[in-house]
């Protein structure tokens, strides 16, 4: 899987560029100077052997190594800042549980061949493209909450335990949340050193897409409030159209998708509010959880690189003013 590029600039040490004053100082001086060298010029314009004493020289080029030169200066100056990107790190550990509504209005067809289908198959391309030596669990939730696959390494078995949604009734989406809390509570204290550093807390996510409205259970303010208290995020992603049906007892009922109900409960714990109207969608979404789960972002100093840019602009400067004046600037 590919992570997404979000490079940020930063400084480490902004202090340093109290460095930018003494080349501001320096530009000021580099004015004066020329317009010091005009004035002389113009005094003596009227002298009949002045055009042959002073060569002329192209006004440009006389000021270009000049204007690298500075700007030499400029790039220094925030090479001492020690300016840093962000750097997208590829995880080493990480814990998943996959939270699928199984409501009888996930056989709606207004996604092919119907939601529950496209949502499976999404589902296991997710869980394979996960980074190896991640915990992936499964839940499902209809009227109440059952665990599938409880979270481990093994993908094969995340993806098998996909193959046993069954629809029921109901939609107990608070329950779902707590469930999968319970899941990730049950493998213990965990903790990783990713690049030799401080040991952290192996991080957590709850990936919970469903169509409909909470019913039955835990409220979604009581799952949210859970797993805030937990410190787990839960991205949500509301799947359907909104004109989605199903056929009950012979009649045709509306089951809209409730996404202002799954964005609260993203919002109040921190995750992500999605949705998709199509498998393509869902695949898209999946990826962008896919990437966010699996890279953590750590700032890399790129000092070195601003220093050979700066280096390199010095050198154009002098070679610039050798080939054209013979001297350096």
């Amino acid at each position: 899987m590919s992570a997404p590029v979000t490079p940020m600039l930063a400084l480490a040490s902004p202090s340093w560029l109290w460095l930018l004053v003494p080349v501001a100082a320096l530009l000021v001086l580099y004015l004066l100077a020329q317009r010091r060298r005009t004035t002389y010029a113009v005094r003596f314009a009227t002298l009949p052997m002045l055009e042959r004493l002073v060569p002329k020289r192209p006004a440009w080029r006389r000021h270009v190594p000049a204007v690298l030169l500075l700007l030499a200066f400029v790039v220094l100056a925030f090479a001492a800042a020690r300016p840093q990107v962000d750097e997208q790190v590829p995880r080493e550990r990480a814990t998943v549980i996959v939270t699928v509504d199984v409501s009888l209005s996930m056989q709606a067809t207004d996604v092919s061949p119907d939601r529950l289908t496209a949502a499976r198959e999404a589902a296991q391309a997710f869980v394979e493209g996960l980074p190896d030596g991640f915990n992936v669990g499964i839940v499902e939730f209809a009227g109440s909450a059952a665990v599938l696959s409880e979270p481990s390494p093994d993908k094969a078995k995340a993806i098998a335990a996909l193959d046993r949604l069954e629809l029921a009734e109901g939609t107990a989406i608070g329950d779902g949340v707590v469930t999968s809390l319970a899941q990730i509570e049950a493998l213990g204290d965990q903790s990783t050193t990713e690049d030799g550093g401080e040991a952290e807390p192996v991080p957590a996510q709850i990936v919970l897409l469903s169509d409909g409205t909470n019913t039955v259970g835990s409220s979604i303010e009581q799952a949210a409030a859970a797993a805030t208290e937990a410190g787990v995020p839960v991205s949500t992603i509301a799947y359907g159209t909104p004109t989605g049906t199903v056929e009950v007892d012979g009649e045709t009922v509306p089951v809209p998708v409730d996404q202002p109900s799954l964005d609260s409960l993203a919002d109040a714990t921190g995750g992500n509010g999605y949705s998709a109207e199509t498998a393509a969608e869902l695949d898209e979404v999946y990826d962008d959880i896919q990437s966010s789960i699996g890279y953590r972002t750590e700032p890399r100093d790129v000092t070195p690189v601003v220093v050979a840019a700066a280096l390199l602009l010095g050198l154009l400067a002098a070679g610039l003013s050798l080939r054209w004046f013979s001297r350096l600037p």
